[in-house]
């Protein structure tokens, strides 16, 4: 259906590709991975024919159609969502353009004496109209957006209103309603709350074409691709099964290549010892040269590409009083809308609760009430008194000073520490060498996020308090915040839609529901078991 065969790319002095080949059969689903700069958006742009190969050939089967869903979504206003959709729909929507048009000709009186033209024209369009199922359309793309978490009133109003994480579900939606031969998807679960990422998930186990996707959720990837695709120093590599088969697959062929270069390189000890022993002697002068002859001919081995992973460090927290943070009889209202009604709640020590609730539910405001960024209309929060908070918010990532360098940053925040030690600490979160001289303009999502998260943890709290923290981070830096803060011996109260993050953190569950809040005892992993569901806005 698609093929890639001995690509090359370079852009400027960075090569992407060297003769590297993949394909993408009919009905595949294929997860792309690998690490960030690696080349996978090149890579959809090759297929979509937005960029060329230096070298080889991209080929796509004739009448073969492509949707694909980028990060950058353009401008989008002047339309409803619902149309907005409804335009990407393929031919459909050129047909119903048409339909407009004609009905909009049939009634126009100066138009009277092409009346026969335009009946017969109207009636072969509404014939093709009706074989695309053109008719049930716009109840289609409703059927979308709501998945994707939009209101009636959303879906309505001017596309241009929205915030670009609903614009990127906007332009989704698009790609999802056409149901094209091939979907690429770079990074479609950023910007989703958990009961539409879980929706998106379905659909796209249920979608019959093929598909390649990138994603950072490792849950998500794992329920829907049956094969991975890895971009890593220029050559693609398939490996079938999900990502956790590919993970432990690549982990043993490491451990497998790691052996045969070291045993390569015992040999090849050897043999220079005997050659450098035995050169000067005219006895040996045949072996020697046999030898010498023999260690030019062997194809060298060489050692497994090791991946550069951030290593988060806590040092260790001042214990905090057992009360961590008391609400009582908290209300909340925004204009005529009430989020809390008499709300108590209660932190402790060492409790590492997960809040969660469907949009608009209160998540962020319950984080922002106690970390003192937002005031109840009535009712009490009380901070304990020996409690040191770190609070993580997805607007922080926007106060950064955009003429500053990451140093710089970090110098701003700690005058009092020196050089290396602060250079330490960009290391730890990835900003090694140069990096550290990158102005925080050009950082993207994940690097502001790592940044922000650096300076919230250098002088450690013992009460972290985090909203989405790792919607920009990619799975492998995932990975190392959760293995960091599995072992931080501090309290905890954080909103994630990422499920491998919430089951492998949260030992306590808030739900936030419109019949009032629940609290579950154990964690992520009780809750779905306890519910039979994996977020609230799923029950009915």
């Amino acid at each position: 259906m698609i093929r890639l065969e001995s690509i090359g790319k370079q852009n400027g002095q960075q090569i992407i590709f060297i003769e590297a080949s993949a394909a993408l059969q009919k009905g595949e689903k294929i997860g792309l991975v690998g690490p960030n700069g690696a080349g996978k958006t090149t890579l959809f742009r090759l297929i979509t024919g937005e960029d060329l190969p230096d070298e080889g050939q991209v080929s796509v089967d004739r009448g073969t159609t492509i949707g694909y869903f980028s990060q950058d979504v353009g401008d989008m206003k002047g339309r409803s969502a619902v149309a907005e959709v409804m335009d990407g729909a393929g031919p459909v929507s050129a047909i119903a353009a048409e339909l407009k048009e004609l009905e909009t000709a049939l009634g126009d009186p100066d138009r009277a004496d092409e009346m026969e033209e335009l009946i017969t024209r109207y009636g072969e369009v509404q014939g093709r109209f009706e074989e695309l199922d053109g008719y049930a359309l716009d109840g289609r793309a409703r059927e979308v957006l709501d998945g994707l978490g939009f209101s009636q009133e959303m879906m309505e109003g001017d596309v241009g209103a929205l915030s670009g994480g609903w614009k990127m579900r906007v332009a989704l939606a698009r790609i999802l309603l056409m149901r094209p031969d091939a979907m690429l998807l770079d990074e479609p679960s950023n910007h989703l709350d958990l009961e539409s990422l879980i929706w998106l998930e379905s659909f796209l186990k249920g979608y019959d074409g093929a598909l390649l996707m990138t994603s950072h959720d490792r849950e998500f990837m794992n329920r829907i691709v049956g094969k991975i695709v890895e971009i890593d120093g220029g050559t693609l590599t398939s490996y079938s099964g999900d990502y956790e088969f590919y993970q432990q697959q690549r982990a043993l062929a490491e451990k497998q290549q790691q052996a045969q270069f070291e045993r390569q390189q015992a040999m090849l000890a050897k043999e220079v010892a005997f050659i450098e022993r035995f050169k000067a002697r005219a006895s040996h002068a045949a072996q020697v040269q046999s030898r010498v002859k023999k260690l030019d001919k062997i194809e060298r081995v060489e050692p497994p590409k090791r991946r550069q992973t951030v290593q988060f460090e806590f040092q260790p927290a001042p214990r905090s009083g057992e009360d961590v943070a008391t609400l009582k009889g908290v209300h909340v209202r925004y204009g005529s809308r009430t989020i809390y009604e008499g709300l108590d709640f209660q932190v402790r020590r060492k409790e590492r609760w997960c809040v969660m609730g469907v949009n608009g539910a209160g998540k962020s405001t319950l984080l922002k009430l106690i970390a003192g960024a937002t005031q109840p209309n009535e009712g009490t929060v009380v901070v304990g008194g020996t409690v040191k908070m770190g609070y993580f918010a997805q607007h922080a990532m926007e106060l950064l000073d955009g003429d500053e360098t990451v140093f710089q940053s970090l110098e701003g925040s700690f005058p009092q520490a020196g050089q290396g030690s602060l250079r330490a600490l960009a290391g730890c979160f990835g900003f090694s060498g140069d990096d550290v001289e990158k102005r925080c303009r050009f950082l993207s999502g994940g690097e502001k996020a790592r940044l922000v998260m650096a300076k919230m943890l250098y002088d450690p709290p013992n009460f972290l308090v985090l909203d989405e923290p790792t919607n920009h981070l990619d799975i492998a830096t995932k990975e190392m915040l959760i293995k960091a803060l599995a072992e931080y011996e501090g309290t905890m109260l954080f909103v994630s839609h990422d499920r491998h993050f919430l089951a492998a953190l949260s030992n306590r569950v808030l739900e936030l529901t419109p019949d009032g809040v629940h609290n579950y005892g154990g964690g992520y992993t009780e809750y779905v078991a306890s519910t039979g569901q994996e977020a609230p806005g799923l029950r009915s």
